[in-house]
């Protein structure tokens, strides 16, 4: 563009009012139109049953994250099941680029695991589709979100999902048959009433409860009196001393306080000896174990063999829920007989360190598996414009050995068919001479 088609064109966020002075930075529209407002993100989850207080959140976010991690996408696969190409879909478009306007496609994966793991079943709805889905079932989903099952029926279920258009939760009713319903593999570990997290979560509260009690600021005293207090004229004398200690440490700048000499003050704000933190400890080594989880994963400090059993025994169960149940509601029985699927894609490389990587891209171009460009995008370069850099061919033999030695199997071939051809050809004899 030139310097006048510029001075045209040219636009800044700052500057248009939107038919406001002074401008109030709303990109074309006033205020009043805009809707809805509030001051903190209202389509975010929010963690429930005081899980949010403890260390359970940060479990159900690292897994959150490493099953956002892991590539969905909506492919077509040949006749032996195996990754033929994508699919050019609005569904491949919201598993890999934007679900809705508000959440990238990780964030949305992350979504779905935070709040299968608080509710212990969600919906993930369609919002926009290309058809209705009443009329025909070849429809293209172009946005879809996670919504809270409220009620059940036969063949429908409401749901209290975002409405992005309007700012608010609404609940809805959805026919199950176009809406995927995913429930958590780890149900009978998480949300069962009586498992080992929500006990892990209740031993919590009673702790946060002790730690709140500790922390009041009182002093639990006992005051022994010379006196017996037996009858109500002495339990009266005993309030009235009581009332009298309490308003001189009330009253008294630095909190002193002073008794007679037959007096006798037991202070009790010491640590209650209780097993309230082996219990804790002990119930979070069982949940660890039963999820897969060890301290090093949390801590990132996990080797090769930890996290590839963290992988197949708690990330890949969650990702298959989520294909399976896509896959079954949101592809019909004609797009799967046509070879389409929704299916995951785990990177092994991400677990190799750099000093093993290059034996195994050694191993992986001479055995002919990768090319080197499949190689430079792992590591993270740019492809090379050459063709020879996707040919799958071991480079550490020379290519005009290679050329010679497939010149002489196809002669091989050939001379092997002409002397086939000759002892198979019929000799007819001349019966004229």
């Amino acid at each position: 563009m030139n310097l006048l088609d510029r001075l045209k064109h040219a636009w800044n966020a700052f500057t248009d009012s939107g038919g406001n002075d002074p401008p109030f930075y709303t990109y074309y529209q006033p205020r009043e139109y805009l809707g809805m407002s509030s001051t903190y993100r209202p389509d975010r989850l929010y963690l429930t049953r005081g899980q949010e207080k403890s260390i359970i959140s940060t479990v159900y976010n690292r897994i959150a994250l490493d099953v956002s991690g892991v590539d969905i996408r909506h492919v077509k696969v040949d006749e032996n099941e195996r990754y033929s190409s994508l699919m050019d879909s609005g569904l491949n478009n919201c598993l890999t680029f934007e679900a809705n306007k508000d959440q990238v496609s990780r964030l949305f994966i992350q979504d779905i695991v935070m709040s299968m793991f608080d509710e212990g079943c969600i919906a993930v709805v369609p919002v926009d589709t290309s058809i209705n889905p009443k009329e025909s079932s070849s429809y293209d989903i172009l946005s879809m979100r996670v919504g809270k099952i409220i009620e059940w029926f036969p063949d429908y279920i409401t749901v209290e999902v975002y409405n992005d258009r309007i700012g608010i939760k609404e609940q809805i009713t959805v026919p199950k048959s176009t809406t995927a319903i995913i429930e958590n593999p780890f149900y009978a570990v998480m949300n069962e009433p009586n498992s080992v997290l929500q006990r892990l979560i209740n031993k919590f509260n009673l702790l946060d409860a002790i730690d709140a009690q500790s922390g009041s600021g009182k002093l639990d005293l006992i005051i022994q009196l010379p006196y017996v207090i037996k009858t109500d004229m002495r339990r009266e004398q005993a309030e009235k001393r009581r009332a009298d200690i309490e308003q001189q440490l009330s009253s008294s700048k630095y909190g002193i306080a002073y008794t007679d000499g037959t007096e006798k003050i037991t202070q009790l704000n010491r640590p209650v000896e209780n097993n309230l933190m082996k219990q804790i400890e002990y119930l979070t080594s069982m949940l660890y174990s039963q999820l897969g989880l060890t301290s090093t994963i949390l801590d990132g400090t996990a080797d090769e063999k930890t996290m590839l059993n963290y992988t197949n025994r708690t990330v890949k169960p969650i990702v298959r829920a989520i294909t399976e149940e896509m896959s079954r509601k949101f592809l019909t029985k004609t797009g799967r007989t046509q070879g389409q699927r929704i299916i995951y894609f785990d990177n092994p490389f991400e677990l190799i360190p750099v000093s093993n990587l290059a034996d195994i891209a050694d191993k992986f171009t001479r055995n002919e598996i990768m090319s080197p460009n499949e190689i430079r995008q792992i590591v993270g370069l740019k492809p090379i414009q050459d063709s020879k850099a996707d040919e799958l061919r071991n480079r550490n033999l020379n290519e005009q050995v290679n050329q010679e030695v497939a010149n002489t199997q196809i002669d091989d071939t050939t001379e092997n068919a002409n002397e086939n051809s000759d002892n198979n050809t019929l000799y007819i004899p001349d019966t004229e001479s």
